[in-house]
């Protein structure tokens, strides 16, 4: 393989690119009271636009040594309980979910150069609940929670293996399988903010903050605004 450049890899990277990506004003002015409106709206346009996995979304955690940790989940839901997501309770995050139920949410989709930034507690659902989230999915879903073991080291890719061909058995026999550890997660938001971007760098940030009786608003400042395509 021949060796390649990181630096100049780096340099030669646009973003937004014309023709690939549609940035479009966004008036904050006219955004919904709550935030879950507006997400709404935005993941339909994701989706219309044709962004790819736009329900993909980076989790952010705490340990239980203090130390953060993140990394690529599905979207399960999202409405007036919070954003939910789904994992194993033993799994890493599962863990550091007990230890620090705090987590942070990033949805990306540069085909409108949009962000949005989601932070609050986190709760587990009753087990009747999550077992039953995980059975309305793909029997590729329940193989991949049947197979269990997440974050624990393997000896061999044949082990693995052999444990994935065994959990799919069991899911295609007996389609309502429970996973105990298989766990339903819902972040309930203290703060969403929405991120427009805009090809002068002038990005509109708006920020959603649960007051504890409804939600209020306010613009975030951004970067000193460049000229598009400067880097």
């Amino acid at each position: 393989m021949a060796q390649q450049d990181l630096h100049e890899l780096l340099r030669s990277q646009r973003v937004w690119a014309p023709g690939t990506t549609q940035l479009r004003p966004f008036d904050p002015a006219t955004a919904p009271p709550t935030p879950l409106t507006l997400f709404t709206h935005w993941f339909a346009e994701a989706v219309a636009a044709g962004q790819p996995e736009p329900h993909t979304m980076s989790l952010a955690t705490v340990d239980e040594d203090g130390k953060p940790d993140v990394r690529i989940v599905m979207l399960h839901g999202a409405d007036v309980d919070g954003w939910s997501f789904a994992t194993h309770a033993t799994s890493r995050k599962g863990r550091a979910l007990r230890a620090h139920p705090d987590a942070a949410l990033a949805f990306y989709w540069p085909v409108l150069g949009r962000q949005v930034r989601v932070r609050g507690a986190v709760t587990a659902a009753p087990s009747e609940e999550s077992q039953a989230d995980l059975h309305a999915r793909t029997t590729g879903a329940l193989a991949a929670a049947l197979t269990g073991r997440q974050s624990e080291e393997l000896d061999s890719l044949e082990e693995l293996g052999r444990a994935s061909e065994a959990a799919w058995e069991k899911a295609r026999e007996n389609p309502s399988e429970p996973s105990p550890t298989w766990t339903l997660y819902r972040l309930r938001p203290e703060t969403v903010e929405f991120f427009q971007g805009d090809a002068d760098r002038r990005h509109v940030r708006l920020e959603y903050r649960s007051t504890g009786f409804g939600w209020s608003k306010g613009l975030l400042a951004v970067s000193r605004p460049t000229r598009a395509g400067s880097g």
